[in-house]
């Protein structure tokens, strides 16, 4: 079942079970796939482009829940992190730090890096393998540790 077919089918449920929580971050996540459609020329999306679209809504609302956290505002922090947890239900199973690891390391020996100067290199090398299955600031901390290191 692809992205897609599951968000409809919890659609459902959602509305069945009257989940407002649920049902909101559902219907924000379509929303987004529906206009990414529009935009796109052959009005059908990929299972990766739905995927980033999914890694997209959860990285917003990791920014939301830290300056949620920074005004003191317990209560919408609360609610934040309840539609993260929903929305991190439609993401790509996500890569261990140590496999994110493995493949900075294999990527610095592919480009031959050995300093900071090379970071730009590796970083563009090191995306394309682990799109929407690793967050890209554990990736940027892990690559300067190597090349300082």
């Amino acid at each position: 079942m692809t992205v897609y077919d599951q968000l409809n089918a919890d659609l459902k449920e959602a509305m069945k079970a009257h989940d407002k929580i649920r049902l909101g971050v559902i219907r924000g996540i379509k929303a987004q796939i529906m206009n990414a459609e529009v935009e796109s020329a052959d009005h059908k999306l990929t299972e990766d482009q739905v995927s980033s679209i999914v890694m997209k809504e959860i990285k917003q609302q990791k920014e939301s829940i830290e300056e949620f956290k920074k005004g003191n505002r317990d209560d919408l922090v609360k609610d934040q992190e309840a539609k993260l947890k929903i929305a991190e239900e439609y993401a790509p199973k996500q890569m261990s730090t140590d496999e994110v690891k493995a493949v900075v390391e294999e990527t610095i020996k592919q480009v031959g890096a050995e300093s900071m100067a090379d970071f730009g290199k590796v970083m563009g090398a090191v995306m394309p393998k682990v799109k929407g299955k690793a967050d890209g600031s554990i990736i940027n901390q892990l690559v300067k540790k190597h090349l300082q290191g």
